[in-house]
């Protein structure tokens, strides 16, 4: 068993600068979990923990049953992958992936199986006399995979391995990377600050600012249910939109007024905000240009900053009541910029946040 769990965990540097403050996190054995925030937030910080390569201030760190505080990197059975990749330059591809074994005096012929193994899955078999230099960044990158996965760790850590890539291959590298892990059956730990990444990859996702984790989820919770503003707003792209709307008590529950927009909400639990002010969270593909969405009211007529094409749809920057919002519509249904259109909000989706805590209602 591979689970890691962190218990009341303090990371403080010797400037007296406290980057994890108080961290209570269990990864479960066999995971794939992404570690996701801003830069700053102590995901990267959270890693290194994990592979002994920062000491830990206060709490306990466990990988399986065993406390891991006092652990030297090299007796924590763990493998780790960075982002600049941190090949030995003058040695080939296969010495790269056997540096380890060798140090560990695992036998030549067993050596050799491990490294075509792990060959054979990442197709490095052409590229195991060739040396760093004559390697593409994505050769690059598996051959470092190739390198942990040799070792047989009970737990792989990526520390944004894919930011050094164009967005082509980051994205066959995003589906690797995945089918790795389930074909190893290893528990991974991944960072990134790419809320794409994490959203495509991780089995759960654990979004964090300033060292404090703000919600630990599935990705599909983390989209439909943020807890507050700040996951609603990292999560999602383009981001959601917020909006400070008014809370009106009307004949068939609440509305939502905002300009000249009454978005209806029956939502029981806005009792107590009745005549306060509320954050709206709409995300852009809830604004709807398509007509079979009229009829229904909750229709506003939008003035278009900017229009971004993206092909088989368009982003619109909108200014409406004095509020800038951006819309995810389909290509057809767009209109150019400098012009109004018309938008329906779908009110089954919309998400309502408290404007002094900032979480969710």
């Amino acid at each position: 068993m591979a689970g890691i769990t962190f218990k009341n965990v303090v990371k403080t540097y010797d400037n007296g600068v406290t980057v994890v403050p108080d961290l209570n996190l269990e990864i479960k054995d066999k995971e794939f979990v992404v570690l996701v925030g801003p830069s700053g937030c102590g995901k990267s910080t959270t890693l290194r923990m994990i592979a002994g390569l920062e000491s830990i201030t206060d709490g306990e760190l466990y990988i399986g049953d065993k406390l891991m505080n006092a652990v030297a990197p090299k007796n924590r059975n763990i493998a780790m992958v960075f982002q600049n990749y941190a090949l030995y330059p003058h040695l080939s591809v296969y010495k790269n992936m056997t540096f380890a074994l060798e140090l560990a005096k695992v036998p030549k012929d067993e050596m050799k199986k491990k490294v075509q193994w792990a060959a054979e899955i990442l197709g490095l078999e052409p590229y195991l006399d060739r040396k760093p230099k004559a390697l593409s960044g994505g050769q690059r990158q598996r051959v470092a995979l190739g390198r942990a996965m040799v070792r047989d760790p009970e737990v792989f850590l990526l520390d944004e391995p894919l930011s050094n890539l164009d967005a082509k291959l980051r994205t066959e590298m995003r589906s690797q990377i995945s089918k790795l892990h389930k074909r190893l059956g290893t528990t991974f730990v991944y960072v990134t600050h790419d809320q794409t990444e994490a959203m495509t990859m991780g089995d759960r996702i654990c979004v964090m600012k300033d060292g404090i984790v703000q919600q630990f989820d599935t990705p599909q919770n983390l989209y439909d249910h943020p807890c507050n503003l700040f996951v609603a707003g990292f999560i999602g792209s383009p981001q959601m939109n917020f909006i400070d709307a008014k809370v009106k008590k009307t004949s068939t529950g609440y509305a939502l007024c905002f300009g000249d927009a009454e978005v209806a909400a029956d939502r029981p639990e806005l009792a107590s905000y009745e005549g306060k002010t509320v954050v709206l969270g709409i995300r852009p593909e809830d604004l709807h240009a398509e007509p079979q969405f009229f009829g229904k009211g909750n229709v506003i007529d939008a003035y278009i900053d900017l229009d971004e094409m993206m092909g088989s749809e368009s982003y619109l920057y909108l200014e409406y009541a004095g509020q800038k919002m951006i819309a995810r519509v389909p290509a057809r249904y767009a209109k150019r910029a400098e012009e109004n259109i018309q938008l329906a909000i779908d009110t089954e989706t919309i998400h309502l946040f408290d404007k002094e805590t900032e979480k969710a209602i």
